[in-house]
């Protein structure tokens, strides 16, 4: 672990704090800590910042309510810059947003940002505009039973695909179960951060029962 006093804050007792989404990985904001505002921070384990404007500290979520719960502060190799993880209660930015980074100032026509957090919203998406021509909206409006349907037909086939050892074909399936699976998911109402919070909980065990078989 590092200690805070070798973190390097600048000429005004200020270091940057990237402040990320623990489960969607998104960037949330760019702010700023003093060591005051860090040591709250680790002690509350809520994102405490420095406001440059108003040269005052101040708690993310104590008028808004929109706490960011930290999972762990990370500083970079020079020890002048700190990525802290959160679970956000709400949005980060002022004006509402998720994100502060809202704003597209350039996007590459050859190369494609893609995340499950991009797809989820584009199925949801389909769900709440049904779009004519739209595999998804079909999957919509035929139902449950059919989206199940799917579901268990995409299973069959990454079983038969692993079985027959072809890695090209079992990642071809794969991809289309995550597919239904997230159809699915939009259907009943589970979000991703659902899945995410499962898994975590899931990981936090397995390593408590690696630990007690070990002793």
């Amino acid at each position: 672990m590092v200690d805070i006093e070798e973190l390097k804050f600048d000429e005004k007792g200020l270091i940057p704090a990237i402040v990320v989404d623990a489960v969607s990985k998104r960037v949330l904001t760019l702010a700023y800590m003093n060591e005051e505002s860090l040591r709250i921070s680790m002690e509350k384990e809520l994102s405490c910042f420095y406001s440059r404007s108003r040269q005052e500290l101040w708690l993310k979520g104590e008028t808004s309510g929109n706490y960011q719960h930290i999972v762990s502060i990370t500083a970079d190799c020079d020890r002048d810059a700190l990525v802290v993880m959160v679970e956000p209660d709400g949005p980060a930015c002022h004006l509402g947003t998720f994100s502060c980074f809202e704003y597209p100032v350039f996007e590459s026509s050859e190369r494609q940002e893609f995340s499950y957090g991009q797809l989820m919203e584009l199925i949801k998406g389909r769900k709440e505009e049904m779009k004519e021509g739209s595999y998804t909206s079909y999957l919509f409006e035929k139902g449950l039973d059919k989206i199940l349907k799917k579901v268990g037909e995409e299973c069959t086939e990454v079983v038969i695909a692993a079985k027959n050892e072809d890695k090209r074909e079992t990642v071809y399936e794969i991809a289309d179960l995550a597919y239904h699976v997230m159809v699915l998911m939009a259907e009943t109402g589970i979000s991703l951060e659902d899945i995410f919070r499962e898994l975590a909980s899931r990981h936090v065990i397995d390593k408590k029962v690696k630990q007690e078989k070990m002793v």
